[in-house]
């Protein structure tokens, strides 16, 4: 009995046969290194009116094909879409006729015709010349949504995007996402940077780094998990407005909304603090809603989000207090906010503090119920190790985080630009590193001169751009939103 395998085997010796008799005949494919198309499906359909009667060409990969005798018909599909190809056995003559039949599904090819409509109404060309520019090895599934092994879809993207060109249509809104960005940074005289990827002091946010080894001078380097600290040097140096979008590094878990390689953007800006960067966050999101999607409305999964400004602001120890009861302004000793933490099921560590424990209660109470985009302010200096203390309350910093359908879309703040301080609290992060704290801060003494040498008054932002996309373009997954995920290899 033949089994499925031997059958798609047979199937694919049978594509490999076709291209040899090809060759043999002096009709390889492969040797083929341009074909001049004239015009795109979707447009020869536009413009049908215009176009009836003339000669086009088009090209394209095979999608369906069907033949009756002297007469045959394939589908093939471009950049933008469909058009039918009609091939008749008069026009093309018996030898290319002949070689349609080494055409197979996935085939890419060159079509020369005249434009017209057929009975049933399809704008189709009438092919004089059909020319063979690739030979497909494969097979392409039929229906790609309903294979049982989904991740396929993101391990094979180029297949997916042949099976499923809708899902193009996503990546070309991530495209015009990320430039609305720019549009807005750009048109308010920011200035777009480039700083190092590789560095020897993983700093700027509390990640754990990929490590790598550099040969030639021997030593340790990281793939950046920010790039907080280049960007702050540059304000240092004097520039008053920078920013600068890239992908980002962290070895850490995968999920849903975590890719270990993403895109995120920082800026910062001279002489303002968080509330102007505030205004700054807002604004930005409402702008690049309404130049991609034409309005400030979202439709997320079912969950209706309008980023219009002003948005929410709420301090974190009052959102603690609104979801959990528990009053933070009252307690006052580390130990009297671990009895809480443990009373209320948080995992908590003889090492964390009052600001540690409102933390995890902001985590893992609060956060769930932040659906519409709301600045969460008053971060616990303990978390927030760049950040400048508030002077009314030192226990906190002028800090916000923006959080839209509970995630996390932005970190901004007053940034810190007192080196003493800014010493002390590497130091304290450095302990929490020895401590067994992996994602704690790193000592970065060159960043210390930097801001010795002076740092003005400083507002800084980053945006997570991937979850940014992820809401715009109403999709369940990271993985979705990028053309070529992290997946674990398939063993052979």
């Amino acid at each position: 009995m033949e089994t499925g395998q031997q059958s798609l085997n047979e199937m694919l010796l049978i594509r490999r046969e076709k291209l040899k008799k090809l060759i043999e005949k002096g009709k390889n494919p492969f040797i083929i290194e341009k074909f001049d198309y004239s015009h795109h499906s979707e447009y020869i359909k536009a413009k049908f009116e215009e176009l009836e009667g003339q000669e086009v060409a088009v090209s394209g990969r095979i999608m369906s094909r069907r033949g009756h005798g002297k007469v045959s018909f394939m589908d093939i599909q471009d950049a933008q879409g469909r058009i039918q190809i009609f091939a008749k056995l008069d026009n093309l003559g018996e030898e290319e006729y002949e070689d349609l039949s080494y055409l197979d599904i996935g085939d890419i090819v060159g079509a020369v015709g005249n434009v017209f409509k057929t009975q049933t109404g399809e704008v189709s060309i009438k092919a004089s010349k059909v020319i063979l520019l690739t030979k497909s090895l494969q097979i392409l599934p039929e229906k790609f949504h309903g294979l049982k092994d989904q991740d396929l879809r993101y391990r094979q993207r180029y297949v997916d995007l042949i099976v499923n060109p809708e899902v193009k249509d996503t990546f070309i809104l991530r495209s015009k996402i990320i430039k609305a960005v720019r549009e807005y940074l750009d048109e308010r005289g920011f200035l777009e940077v480039e700083t190092p990827i590789l560095s020897t002091v993983a700093g700027g946010a509390n990640a754990r780094p990929f490590a790598t080894h550099h040969n030639a001078l021997d030593i340790d380097m990281y793939l950046r998990i920010a790039n907080e600290l280049y960007l702050k040097r540059l304000i240092v140096g004097g520039f008053e407005k920078v920013y600068e979008m890239g992908r980002m590094f962290r070895n850490e878990g995968m999920s849903p909304k975590h890719n270990p390689e993403f895109t995120n953007m920082e800026l910062y800006q001279a002489y303002v603090d968080y509330e102007e960067i505030m205004r700054l966050t807002e604004n930005l999101f409402a702008y690049v809603a309404e130049k991609t999607l034409g309005t400030t409305k979202i439709n997320y999964q079912g969950t209706e989000l309008d980023v219009a400004p002003p948005w929410q602001r709420m301090d974190m120890a009052e959102a603690v207090k609104k979801y959990t009861g528990v009053d933070f302004s009252l307690i006052n000793t580390d130990e009297e906010a671990r009895a809480i933490g443990k009373a209320k099921g948080i995992e908590v560590k003889a090492s964390m503090t009052r600001g540690h424990i409102i933390s995890e209660m902001f985590e893992e109470f609060v956060e769930e119920h932040l659906i519409q985009p709301i600045f969460i302010t008053g971060h616990p200096v303990e978390i927030s190790p760049l950040a400048k203390r508030n002077p009314d309350d030192p226990r906190i910093t002028n800090r916000f985080e923006a959080f839209i359908n509970t995630w996390e879309l932005a970190n901004a703040f007053s940034e810190l630009n007192d080196p003493i301080d800014q010493r002390e609290r590497f130091e304290q992060q450095a302990e929490q590193k020895e401590s067994g704290d992996e994602e704690a801060h790193p000592m970065d003494t060159d960043f210390i001169n930097a801001i010795e040498v002076g740092l003005p008054p400083t507002g800084g932002l980053g945006i997570g751009i991937d979850r940014m996309i992820i809401l715009y373009t109403n999709q369940p997954s990271i993985r979705d939103i990028l053309l070529f995920p992290t997946m674990k290899p398939i063993e052979d």
